[in-house]
């Protein structure tokens, strides 16, 4: 009855989730459900002394990574660099390799640090024309930009500024270039399996004679030919962000040590910082404010035209983006404590005996109930993170590689049909679940694949 009150309580907000209802508003009420049918009395301690708790942890934590990648993707877009970026990268490639190009130029922006929901409005009117170009169908595209913003630079890549990378740090004290070579080999293999799959589709239509297809709807006539920015002043930026990242990453706990005492500066009252769960979002959070400003420098005559509407639309959309997944982050605590979650805890654990595998699993089921890969991750590492470290210590695994297991983990099943993400490609690309979202799964499932790849990896070889 436990397990059958859990299921429901998670059934019950996929399907609000996927009917368009706020998880801000039904996430807790789903929780509080759930304390309900298990134990009345206990709906309101629960509510202020565990959803409320951990969807403000959540918030201290993360806010500030949300606001400053969403400013930074702003800036990004409305200085004219991403469709600069965008321009040079397809020109490059031009439209005989098509596929390719869309792929690389998202993955250019996500590993820059640019926000996974700019990338797709930033992407898209250059994509389209390409591909009706080169004759490709267009229910191909939201597979393309999936491939190159969702997959392999989200989380697989070391280095990755993206909140998907950054979560697993405050959990293991790792940093986000943990694991490097099996982020790079899982990385290429999720890269090159996409693109094999994509091309076959597209030879596969080719066959059947179908091309980019007739009355499509959100069909942009936006030249690509427009006056842009000079393409080596449009990934400055990205280069100032991940260059910077990876050095403060090295250089904070250097210059801080591993405690900070306030108390040493005449600060009473206040617990030491451990230096070790902060170092990759500091890094992360400095290294956006500094390419958020190499924009402003830069691009400063195209930004001020609209720059406090703009601004205020990238703040909004950052206090939407923390407070959903908040709010899913203290459904999951809810959960967590619940007698139920420790009986499905306890039947992964004897399903699959190996950590790695248990962690990989735990962590992309619970990222596609949530339909959020940072919800997910965050939901199962926030409750099992204490025995993955203590097992992982007691068979010599580092915990950077279960920092990049749970990471790209996440990154797997998430992008089920009620994820915030697809439903927005879907509604950007003009195109439906029927249409395009048998190849997304495809995507998911590659991604997926990769993580358990990369356990191979580290199994046979102990590639770190």
């Amino acid at each position: 009855m436990d397990i059958i009150i859990i299921l429901f309580s998670l059934t019950f907000l996929i399907c609000v989730a996927y009917r368009g209802f706020s998880v801000i508003l039904f996430a807790p009420i789903a929780a509080l459900l759930a304390v309900f049918l298990t134990a009345p009395e206990l709906v309101m301690p629960f509510f202020s002394g565990v959803f409320m708790e951990r969807m403000v942890d959540f918030i201290k934590l993360y806010f500030a990574v949300f606001l400053l990648g969403a400013i930074f993707g702003k800036v990004i877009a409305i200085s004219g660099f991403a469709k600069s970026i965008t321009a040079f990268t397809l020109k490059v490639f031009g439209k005989n390799n098509a596929i390719l190009a869309i792929v690389m130029v998202c993955a250019v922006l996500t590993y820059g640090g640019v926000s996974l929901f700019v990338v797709a409005f930033a992407v898209y009117p250059f994509g389209a024309e390409l591909f009706r170009t080169a004759d490709i169908p267009k229910r191909l595209l939201p597979a393309t930009i999936a491939l190159g913003a969702f997959t392999f630079t989200m989380d697989a890549f070391p280095g990755s500024p993206q909140i998907q990378n950054i979560i697993a740090t405050s959990f293991f004290q790792t940093d986000s270039w943990a694991a490097p070579w099996l982020g790079l080999f899982g990385g290429l293999f999720i890269f090159f399996s996409g693109l094999f799959y994509l091309h076959w589709r597209r030879n596969k239509a080719i066959k059947n004679g179908e091309g980019y297809g007739n009355n499509h709807i959100n069909e942009s006539d936006e030249e690509i030919q427009e006056a842009l920015p000079k393409p080596l002043i449009a990934f400055l930026p990205l280069v100032i962000v991940g260059v910077l990242n990876k050095a403060l990453t090295d250089l904070i706990p250097k210059y801080y040590g591993e405690f900070f005492d306030f108390s040493k500066f005449g600060i009473q009252g206040l617990n030491d910082l451990e230096i070790s769960k902060l170092t990759a979002i500091w890094a992360v959070q400095i290294s956006l404010v500094l390419g958020i400003l190499s924009v402003v420098i830069f691009a400063f005559g195209h930004i001020r035209k609209n720059f406090i509407s703009e601004l205020n639309l990238a703040i909004n959309g950052a206090l939407l983006a923390t407070l959903n997944t908040a709010s899913e982050y203290g459904f999951g605590a809810v959960i967590a404590a619940l007698p139920g979650f420790q009986s499905v805890s306890d039947l992964i654990s004897k399903t699959f005996n190996n950590i790695l595998v248990n962690e990989a699993v735990t962590v992309t089921v619970l990222s596609g109930i949530t339909g959020s890969a940072s919800g997910g991750m965050s939901i199962a590492l926030a409750a099992m993170h204490e025995t993955y470290i203590s097992e992982a210590l007691r068979l010599g695994i580092p915990n950077e590689v279960l920092h990049r297991v749970a990471s790209m983990a996440s990154g797997g099943m998430d992008t089920l049909p009620h994820n915030g993400a697809i439903i927005t490609l879907l509604v950007v690309t003009g195109l439906t679940h029927k249409q395009s979202y048998g190849d997304i799964f495809m995507m998911t499932g590659i991604k997926t694949a990769g993580v358990f790849f990369i356990i191979l990896l580290y199994t046979v070889f102990g590639i770190v």
